[in-house]
């Protein structure tokens, strides 16, 4: 009857579990670089009220540098960016679809305002 003993061979080894451990953490300059993009974004944010921006490019400009940062923000700080393609599908895939579904919505309204318009009249 022999009976199975463990060997140096089958434990891992302490080199290769500290590089294992070492792998899983993020350099501090990546995190760095981004707080200097988030520090720059919001800048040129201000900066859009600083100028005195108005209409759609006043909008068009905060939305962008808002999107911009909430993708750094998801990306680095909550770790999308090294999640499995499944995982970011199910978490970046139904906002998509709400702005597609609000896009059509605004397409909509203009037709139902038109339409009231004419039905009940003008009223101005």
């Amino acid at each position: 009857m022999t009976t199975a003993h463990a060997t140096p061979s089958d434990a891992p080894s302490t080199h290769q579990a500290s590089s294992h451990a070492e792998g899983q953490q993020h350099p501090i300059k990546l995190y760095l670089v981004v707080w200097g993009w988030l520090f720059v974004l919001s800048a040129c944010s201000y900066a859009v009220d600083y100028f005195n921006l108005h209409g759609y490019l006043r909008w068009t400009l905060i939305l962008v540098f808002m999107v911009l940062k909430a993708g750094l923000i998801v990306a680095i700080f909550m770790h999308m960016a090294w999640e499995r393609l499944a995982l970011a599908y199910a978490i970046l895939l139904p906002p998509i679809f709400v702005l597609v579904f609000v896009a059509m919505m605004v397409i909509e309204s203009d037709y139902v305002h038109l339409g009231r318009t004419i039905f009940f009249g003008g009223g101005s």
